[in-house]
């Protein structure tokens, strides 16, 4: 954060807590009679810092540095005393909590060790003016600031840390899955090509069935590469109205279920119109027949369900395959998390980043060994009669 930022949030917290030009009067008003207190309150904070283990960890460099350290702390409670209480000021105290972090102090012991440097300021205070109540409440109040303003630099940069680790880790998550499903496709590709380069006078039949696996393990390729743009960089929805059934029925034909597979349908002729982007739904409704097709590998029923339920079209799409355990339930639609043994585990949360982009919604109630239903709900575009 750039100085005039950094300034700019001081005086803002300046503002929240009522600290006035008369408090900085009164506090530097008595900075010179306090001075002889400091070295002391510098002594006992890195005393107090020797005994605890976890403070004392992230002092490496010996003696030499907590030397340089105790300076640094003499330096910073005169800044507090004598001000001016300005853009230097609020820097200084801005990159305390920066470097905090760095160095990997928790922030409850700065919290703790201002506790301790206020006790013993408002103790000598109340030596030298024992009546002063005012200033009392004033370097209490300076101490409150510096408090805040070094907190906010440790979780800005702490937030920032972790959202760097985090981006890493889901880049090491994704090329993990990358690996995971282009290797096989990629070693099927690269075992027939061996063939086709090294069979001596194959027959046409052969050459024909290694291309074909070729071609297969292509697109197989080519559709992780898909997934991934596709979350990437899901295109604005263009919603308008049109008849989920029949969209409904065209992605059916485009992923038709297996062999072994009854297709139920209950989608009666009064359900209004889905408001939302029909290539998306396309997507979406995709995605769930693909997965209930997979999750009944020895077949079984699916059934597509539509409802008209208080302004919104519910669309549910159940199999009676192998179900989904209750602790994994939460976390399928999760980018990157899968139940299946092969899977990018992209295709929930594509689903999810769509309908919520068209104020819908997806849900899931599932029974391990029993089967599962995904239901989607959309606004709908126009009422039974079709009026919108």
């Amino acid at each position: 954060m750039d100085a005039d930022t950094v300034y700019q949030r001081y005086q803002e917290l300046q503002h929240y807590v009522g600290w006035t030009d008369a408090d900085a009067r009164r506090v530097q008003a008595v900075a010179a009679r306090l001075e002889p207190v400091l070295p002391a309150l510098v002594e006992d904070f890195y005393q107090q810092i020797d005994r605890n283990p976890k403070a004392r960890r992230v002092i490496t460099g010996g003696e030499e540095q907590i030397t340089r350290l105790k300076g640094t702390l003499l330096k910073w409670l005169r800044d507090l005393l004598h001000g001016p209480y300005d853009q230097e000021y609020a820097q200084r105290r801005w990159r305390c909590g920066w470097r905090h972090v760095e160095i990997g102090l928790e922030q409850v012991y700065t919290n703790v060790a201002l506790s301790r440097l206020r006790r013993g300021l408002l103790r000598a205070l109340e030596e030298i003016a024992p009546a002063d109540h005012a200033t009392r409440q004033s370097l209490g109040t300076l101490l409150d600031l510096d408090l805040a303003i070094i907190e906010d630099a440790y979780q800005s940069n702490y937030t920032l840390r972790q959202q760097a680790s985090e981006r890493l880790a889901t880049i090491g998550k994704i090329a993990g899955g990358i690996a995971h499903e282009l290797r096989n496709p990629l070693n099927v590709i690269n075992t027939s090509i061996y063939f086709l380069l090294n069979a001596r006078s194959p027959t046409p039949e052969k050459v024909r069935e290694h291309l074909l696996r070729i071609e297969r393990h292509v697109t197989l390729s080519d559709n992780v590469i898909s997934a991934l743009s596709s979350f990437a960089r899901l295109p604005a929805p263009v919603v308008r109205p049109f008849p989920g059934a029949e969209c409904a029925r065209e992605t059916l034909e485009l992923n038709p279920p297996g062999a072994a597979v009854t297709i139920v349908w209950e989608w009666p002729d009064g359900v209004p119109d889905i408001l939302a982007d029909r290539d998306q739904f396309r997507i979406v409704l995709g995605n769930l027949l693909r997965n209930a097709n997979e999750a009944m590998p020895d077949g079984g029923k699916l059934t597509i369900a539509a409802v008209d339920c208080a302004g919104f079209v519910e669309i549910s799409v159940t199999d009676t395959g192998v179900g989904i355990e209750l602790d994994q339930q939460h976390r399928i639609m999760e980018p990157l998390y899968s139940t299946k043994t092969r899977g990018l585990g992209l295709g929930l949360a594509i689903v999810q980043s769509i309908l919520e982009k068209q104020g819908g919604s997806l849900s899931v109630e599932s029974q391990p060994g029993q089967g599962s239903r995904f239901t989607v709900r959309l606004p709908r575009g126009s009422t039974a009669n079709g009026e919108s």
